[in-house]
């Protein structure tokens, strides 16, 4: 221990020697550290030739820019224009650790990783430029029992993706990485495959495959200013000249809020200290015959690989001693700054280092050659962000990448088929940069960075919650009132309420891969809105008003269901050109030409993005408003909703009086609402719309009103089980960019008579008449003490046949319920399969959805039944 503390000490007293700064700041270029190499191809060079105009101008040449540049110009796009400030790989890239691997806890991420690694398998051959790709698998290392839990939670997201991934054991880990410390190893997730490569040559493979098909790329070309035209089109003024661009893509990494701010943007983007230790040669090391698994040791919070004859490890140090580069998001980054780095912090790593020690003992004897601290951008959520953004048009970003060499190659592809194709290849919502909006204010960023950071390698659990910068400028009106009578969630900013307190129960958030405190009180939930009358405060809905002399136009054009009349509402599907489903939401007309359009938390600007879009490209004469954060919204369900809300108005609340999807604006409690009689629950129910300074009133008045009735709070936990006993979709889960909505079950919402030509109408035409390889299923499951949540693996025969899409508890049949998509083959009532959770296979059959009507379905029947009497 004190020899490797010594000898990276001297080795930081000859950096410290050789290179001046202060801490903080930059101290060494590249030439005193890795290695200097000039950019030699002519075809980069300014002067040569200057393009004045571009279908797409690339703003930075990191590995994630060029990667696309390469995939555009492969792609057959002509006009590819790469600018990069100074030269490529100058930022994050060129000093990245390069580790590549197909895992990710995440379901869509999985599939970036994939198109990633199996592009530079390939590239080497394709370009002529040698990558330094090492594919020696690697080893996630559980050394506790929750951390297998984990491992088996991921396998069974994973058994339906085409990456191989295995659960191993200890003596398999050992043959892998033979000199660990097996005393505390209890199992492993391996994914063979995995390794590493040179990022710089990486990027120079990418670099020359993008001007092989005809991409321009100019080193030394920082970008000025970007001028939106009057026709959806860019000037991008640099010092060489200014280049007319259909479209721009901002993946200039972390100059990349200085580049947003040209157009107004404060994108929520920081810089972290990352550092990463480099070994001398090892004789244990240059004694084996086959070169070392990556291991990622989750307890010490580091990754460790072999590097030629000795080991490159590097820790992710707890929130409280990461350190954020938060004067680059106040003031910017240096001028000048590029292939440099910030000090070591020896004291901030040491833990780790230990840790590193214990597990692989030979470092404790390692000499140490270098210690790398550089610059790496992080987003709130760790998750960069990807696609077109709202608010401009034609402005696109893959920025915030913690991880952007294993992201490099499959965002390029990504991102690359959507600007051809004009739709997403993939649902990949959870990098959409529309997810963000101005609640994200620089206090949140550096909060949630820091606790992104430290939290890297904690146990990822189902419905997880992180709480560091909470709450947002994003409070409801009744956020006050219910913040600590429930355990709240975090949606787009917003707090909700998750499931609500009594005396006695087991509060706080204690998350569980199995059954956890939440359980009984979520069960007492759906027995209040089932019996009595529940409130649920749904404020974080997206909200839009549209209106105009094309409005209706408009959305015939947009959604594949036919326009509600004056006061009434329907759902709706937004589809895109392929047939798949961009959204659905809830359309409302409040007057003749007047929308209101409702939609999920986390689709605000995602949906609303979609929508300017079409306009700008149709020349509408419309009129859109956000009135998101304007506007509050209450629930209230069950069999004695009715009741209560007769109590505070005088408008007819009877069946007669205030039919399902209709809209009137009343009088409650003297406040004026919106009430909109539709109830994700499946029961009786209203949404109650009125100004967000409204909204506590509202809530008050009802909570008095109802007490004789029972009346109560509820959650979302609660409306998730409800609403799947009803057998209603999701967007996000059931139907998304993956799905067309007849094989989702979505047939009575679209209306492929209706005159108007919507999006995707042609497409899922052609999809119907051609039928359908695999359908949506219920299924019931026959669980313990776990319920599926989604995206576990389905088995049939010992053989994976499909993946659930959502899945709970049902409180009223006693029994776990999922969405499955099957083959057809398989998706007859009574068929048996297996959903696997947690390394078991849990036996479940197709039954007849709904499991329970919805009250409107419930009052028809018995209205018929009676007729018939």
């Amino acid at each position: 221990m004190a020899r490797i503390l010594n000898l990276i000490r001297v080795q930081l007293r000859r950096d410290l020697a050789s290179c001046r700064g202060v801490a903080g700041q930059p101290l060494r270029t590249i030439s005193c550290t890795l290695r200097k190499q000039e950019e030699s191809d002519a075809s980069s060079v300014l002067g040569k030739r200057w393009k004045d105009t571009a279908e797409t101008v690339i703003i930075g040449g990191g590995c994630v820019g060029v990667s696309l540049a390469y995939h555009l110009a492969k792609a057959g796009m002509k006009d590819v224009v790469l600018l990069e400030k100074t030269e490529l790989t100058a930022g994050s890239t060129w000093h990245a650790a390069g580790l590549t691997t197909y895992y990710h806890p995440g379901i869509n991420l999985k599939k970036i990783h994939h198109d990633s690694i199996k592009l530079y398998e390939t590239l080497e051959a394709e370009t002529g430029q040698a990558v330094g790709l090492h594919q020696p698998g690697s080893i996630r290392i559980a050394s506790t029992p929750i951390r297998v839990d984990e491992m088996k939670y991921q396998m069974t997201r994973t058994h339906w993706h085409v990456t191989e991934q295995y659960l191993i054991g200890p003596e398999k880990i050992q043959e892998l990485f033979p000199l660990l410390n097996m005393d505390k190893v209890l199992a492993g997730l391996y994914t063979p495959g995995d390794g590493h490569i040179d990022p710089y040559s990486l990027t120079m493979a990418l670099a020359a495959g993008a001007r092989m098909y005809g991409a321009q790329i100019y080193n030394n070309a920082p970008v000025m200013s970007l001028e939106p035209t009057s026709d959806g089109k860019w000037d991008v003024q640099t010092s060489h000249g200014t280049i007319r661009a259909n479209r721009i893509v901002n993946t200039a990494g972390f100059w990349a809020r200085e580049v947003g701010k040209m157009i107004g943007f404060e994108h929520p983007t920081i810089p972290v200290h990352h550092q990463y230790i480099v070994t001398a040669t090892i004789p244990e090391v240059k004694a084996l015959k086959e070169e070392l698994a990556v291991i990622r040791d989750l307890e010490g919070s580091y990754y460790l690989r072999q590097e030629r004859d000795g080991l490159l490890f590097g820790p992710y140090e707890k929130m409280e001693k990461m350190v954020l580069q938060d004067s680059w998001v106040r003031d910017g980054v240096p001028p000048g700054f590029g292939k440099e780095l910030f000090e070591s912090d020896l004291d901030r790593i040491m833990e780790h280092v230990e840790k590193a020690m214990e597990m692989v003992p030979v470092l404790k004897k390692a000499d140490i050659i270098n210690i790398v601290s550089g610059p790496i951008t992080y987003t709130p959520d760790l998750l960069p962000m990807v696609g077109p953004h709202c608010g401009v048009r034609n402005y696109w970003t893959a920025i915030g990448f913690g991880y952007g060499i294993i992201h490099a190659g499959g965002i390029g592809k990504f991102l690359s088929e959507w600007i051809t194709n004009g739709e997403p290849p993939y649902d990949l919502i959870e990098c959409d940069p529309n997810r963000y909006g101005k609640w994200t204010d620089v206090p949140f960023i550096c909060a949630k960075a820091r606790e992104s950071y430290g939290f890297n390698n904690v146990v990822g659990y189902p419905k997880e919650e992180r709480f560091a910068g909470r709450p947002t400028c994003r409070t409801s009106g009744v956020y006050e009132l219910l913040k600590v009578k429930g355990s709240m969630g975090f949606h787009a900013g917003w707090e909700q309420p998750h499931w609500f307190y009594k005396p006695g129960d087991d509060i706080g958030y204690k998350p569980s891969f199995q059954r956890t405190n939440w359980f009984g009180p979520v069960g007492r939930e759906c027995k209040l809105v089932m019996e009595k009358v529940g409130v649920i405060d749904l404020t974080p809905f997206g909200k839009f008003i549209v209106k105009g002399k094309d409005s209706h136009k408009l959305l015939d054009r947009l959604f594949a269901n036919t326009m509600p009349k004056v006061g009434m509402t329907n759902i709706s599907h937004m589809l895109t050109p392929s047939g798949k489903v961009y959204a659905e939401v809830t359309i409302t007309q409040l007057a003749p030409g007047r929308f209101l359009l409702v939609t999920g938390s986390g689709s605000e600007l995602h949906d609303l993005r979609w929508i300017e879009t079409e306009v700008a490209q149709g020349g509408y004469d419309v009129d859109i408003t956000n009135v998101t954060e304007d506007i509050g919204v209450l629930g209230i369900a069950g069999p004695n909703s009715r009741k209560v809300l007769q109590k505070l108005t005088n408008e007819d609340m009877s069946e007669a009086g205030f039919k399902f999807l209709h809209c009137k604006s009343i009088q409650l409690a003297g406040k004026p609402v919106r009430a909109i009689r539709i109830s994700y629950t499946g029961e009786l129910g209203w949404e109650l719309y009125t100004d967000q300074k409204d909204l506590a009133a509202v809530y008050l008045a009802m909570m008095e009103a109802g007490k004789d009735e029972g009346i109560d709070n509820f959650g979302t936990y609660a409306m998730a089980s409800l609403r799947l006993e009803k057998g209603f979709r999701g967007w996000g889960a059931e139907m998304n960019c993956d799905t067309n909505p007849l094989e989702a079950g979505l047939d009575y919402f679209i209306k492929l008579n209706k005159p108007a030509d919507f999006i995707g109408k042609a497409a899922l035409q052609e999809i119907k008449a051609k039928g359908l390889n695999r359908k949506l299923s219920y299924i019931a499951v026959n669980t313990d003490d776990i319920d599926p949540e989604g995206n576990e693996t389905v088995w049939y025969n010992g053989k994976v046949v499909g993946n659930t899409t959502s899945g709970a508890y049902s409180y009223s049949s006693q029994q776990s319920l999922a969405f499955a998509y099957l083959p057809l083959e398989l998706s007859t009532l009574g068929q048996k399969v297996e959903v696997e959770l947690l390394g078991k296979k849990y036996p479940a059959n197709v039954i007849q959805e709904p499991l329970i009507h919805t009250e409107p379905t419930r009052t028809r029947l018995q209205k018929k039944a009676q007729s018939k009497a």
